[in-house]
């Protein structure tokens, strides 16, 4: 796909030469030597207010009709927002586009779509548990959005999942705050490394979309404080992002985008954040008290009741109502942010992309998210003497589903599966042309392959009867805007059963965007859980169906057995009418997914970080110790199988005073041959091992002795050991 110039060439005219050295005949903050906070300085004491007000107003980069807002004309069309530059200073746009799974087009606003690569859903990356895979990730989609003309790339989704009926949890990374915020930094710090800002989201406590703008989250401070506002605040320091994008829900009673209690006092000064604050799309209620706040940026005013941060703002610093200081504040942090990521130094455009390449490093991230949930007699991995295999439903024979809403990327080919779901927003559902079945013949080519939609179940369950193995593909749309059930849509259970009741040898492959329920689970063999697995999910999924590559995912969310195991078993706000405000009392506090498990003895259909191996391991040497302060735990980890695999221990930690019986204190991906081992040192958060105390603003080493377990699943602890109290 070619672009138009415009893209390829920045816009700003101050360029006499190539690079910073050009820069630097003109500038004196165009020293790339210099921090960024002094070159943020130097620009900051030249610019005329207009200039700083400029910075801190967005476009959507859309030529809607129904607005008084339109984008000018250097906008990226069918972006998500644009922020004009200032040439004369050297100060380039910020071209902004959507999102965590690569660079999205949006819907209404484009003649065409940008066909890019997508990554596996966030919640992939995070069954991974492997940041560096997650790091990788996000170096390739930032160099995509490089390529297409954006250095700003609104990705880095790490809200904790809270609600397993989330719509966009999806686009998240888990339950756990440790895991959470390591794999969203580590893909936050690949974007950056292709000097594009990522922007950490959305700050806070956004677990629901039901109600998305009208709900409020109530949360006591030191129980948010040890869940998701610490899955940010490890996401900040392991990626630290350009930018940190606040939610749409109100906490405590107060939006988001205008609660100084989130902007002011826990991320800019507790967090001690240097970064800017930009609002979600839509997520601005005010001037004076936005800004005042802690709020920097405006996105895409047309999404807001008007451009609160345009005229009104000017005039609010004219009139005394903001000082001019905060306005300084605001654009110091968004120039900081452009210098700090190379954003000024590297202009966009002019990159070409390697689509095998980045379908290939997709293609690794799905491999490793893929987990393998059951696997009765060893019936996988599949093997290639089959003479008959069956596939069944997921429209396998065409390509795997992704997620809905503004993380939609528009994959090289076309939707695979069009005309499916809402064609306006926040659809339509696309299916990324990497069909599974394919893959699967390419492996076993002797063998005699047939696929059925699904559609029957009789016609389903009598072509599985005669198969060597059958191969049941289940799908689950998840999209932003909306909440999901939990339950298989469209009868595909009743599907999975008929077809379990025809052939014993029955796999079941899930493709979706969180937890589900699975009532067939005694009936069938086997189950892998695929995610939104992206564009070379087809291929990955036939290299661990046939054990090409080890099933090494985890799971990064508990499976919960039924709706009443959950802490609030009926979804708030489902009931009410559209914009009906109400509130979402968080009692379980910072007991999230397996604590809450635990706190309440409740066994969940499968527990956070399982994940089964072709292969098995064992552990021993399990040690902890106090070092200059920092507690460290030692571990010998071998390969005791037959086979090359990968393997998780995780490390979980008990205390008097926390929130639950035990929390994920530190884990390890790693490789290992037949018959290998090796040993590991890992050490633990401090954090981790503390309670936080709201009276005094600090984190306190918790009373007593400590109890650390090793174990490959937050419900299969393989040893333990007690530390004492120091």
């Amino acid at each position: 796909m070619s672009f138009p110039k415009a893209v390829a060439v920045l816009s700003c005219g101050f360029f006499l030469a190539s690079g910073a050295a050009a820069q630097s005949l003109v500038h004196p903050w165009s020293n790339p030597a210099l921090a960024p906070e002094v070159r943020a300085g130097l620009v900051l004491k030249a610019m005329t207010q207009d200039e700083k007000l400029r910075l801190v107003f967005g476009y959507f980069g859309s030529p809607k009709t129904d607005t008084n807002v339109p984008p000018p004309k250097e906008a990226r069309m069918g972006s998500a927002g644009y922020v004009p530059g200032i040439p004369r200073l050297g100060i380039p746009a910020q071209w902004i586009t959507d999102a965590g799974m690569g660079v999205a087009t949006q819907r209404d606003s484009a003649d065409t779509f940008r066909e890019r690569t997508a990554l596996p859903s966030g919640l992939a990356v995070a069954a991974t548990f492997n940041p560096d895979l997650a790091k990788q990730g996000g170096a390739m989609i930032g160099r995509e959005a490089r390529a297409s003309g954006f250095n700003v790339l609104l990705a880095g989704g790490v809200n904790l999942l809270r609600e397993p009926r989330n719509g966009r949890n999806f686009e998240y990374a888990g339950e756990d705050p440790l895991l959470a915020g390591t794999t969203v930094g580590a893909a936050v710090a690949g974007i950056q490394s292709e000097h594009v800002i990522s922007t950490v989201k959305h700050w806070a406590l956004n677990a629901q979309e039901t109600g998305r703008h009208v709900v409020s989250s109530e949360i006591d401070d030191a129980q948010a404080r040890m869940s998701d506002f610490l899955a940010f605040q490890i996401a900040l320091e392991k990626g630290a992002p350009g930018s940190v994008m606040c939610a749409y829900n109100r906490v405590k009673g107060e939006h988001a985008c205008e609660s100084d209690y989130l902007l002011n006092q826990v991320l800019k000064r507790d967090f001690a954040y240097p970064g800017y604050v930009m609002s979600d799309w839509g997520a601005v209620y005010s001037t004076e008290k936005a800004a005042l706040s802690g709020l920097d940026q405006q996105s895409a005013a047309v999404f807001d009741a008007k451009p609160y941060f345009g005229a009104p703002l000017k005039a609010a610093i004219k009139n005394g109502l903001v000082p001019k200081a905060r306005l300084d504040d605001m654009a110091r942090r968004i120039l900081r942010s452009l210098f700090a990521v190379g954003a000024v130094d590297h202009p966009v455009g002019g990159e070409s992309i390697d689509s095998d390449a980045n379908h290939k490093t997709a293609q690794a991230v799905a491999e490793e998210a893929i987990v393998l949930l059951k696997n009765t007699n060893a019936v996988l991995p599949l093997v290639k003497t089959a003479k008959r295999i069956v596939v069944i439903g997921g429209h396998a024979d065409r390509g795997v589903i992704s997620g809905g809403g503004s993380s939609t990327v528009f994959p090289a080919g076309g939707n695979a599966v069009p005309g499916l779901g809402p064609q306006g927003w926040p659809g339509p559902i696309v299916y990324l042309p990497n069909a599974p079945m394919a893959a699967m013949m390419a492996r076993a080519p002797m063998a005699d392959f047939q696929y059925l939609d699904g559609k029957d179940p009789v016609a389903a369950a009598k072509a599985a009867a005669v198969a060597d193995i059958v191969v049941v593909f289940a799908t689950q749309w998840a999209t932003e805007d909306a909440d999901v059930s939990l339950t298989l849509s469209e009868g595909q259970d009743d599907l999975i059963r008929a077809v379990a009741a025809a052939n014993a040898k029955t796999v079941v492959v899930l493709e979706t965007g969180g937890p589900v329920f699975m009532p067939w689970l005694d009936q069938v063999a086997g189950v892998l859980e695929a995610w939104n697995p992206g564009s070379g999910g087809g291929d990955a999924i036939a290299r661990v169906l046939f054990g090409e590559v080890d099933a090494s995912g985890r799971l990064p969310a508990t499976f919960p057995q039924s709706l009443e195991q959950l802490p609030r078993p009926k979804l708030d706000g489902a009931d009410l009418p559209s914009g009906t405000p109400f509130a979402v009392a968080y009692n379980e506090g910072a007991a999230v997914g397996y604590k809450w498990f635990d706190k309440n003895a409740l066994k969940p259909l499968f527990p956070f970080g399982y994940g089964l191996s072709y292969t098995s391991f064992a552990y021993s040497n399990f040690s902890a110790e106090r070092i200059t302060g920092k507690l460290v735990v030692h571990l010998t980890v071998k390969n005791t199988g037959t086979r090359s695999g990968k393997d998780v221990p995780q490390i979980y930690v008990g205390a008097k005073g926390f929130e639950a019986p035990k929390r994920l204190a530190a884990f390890q991906k790693m490789e290992l041959q037949p018959g290998a081992s090796t040993t590991l040192s890992l050490s633990i958060d401090p954090r981790l091992i503390s309670v936080y105390d709201s009276a005094s603003a600090n984190w306190k080493a918790v009373p007593g002795s400590l109890q650390l377990w090793l174990g490959s699943s937050a419900a299969d602890l393989k040893t333990s050991v007690e530390v004492p109290a120091p």
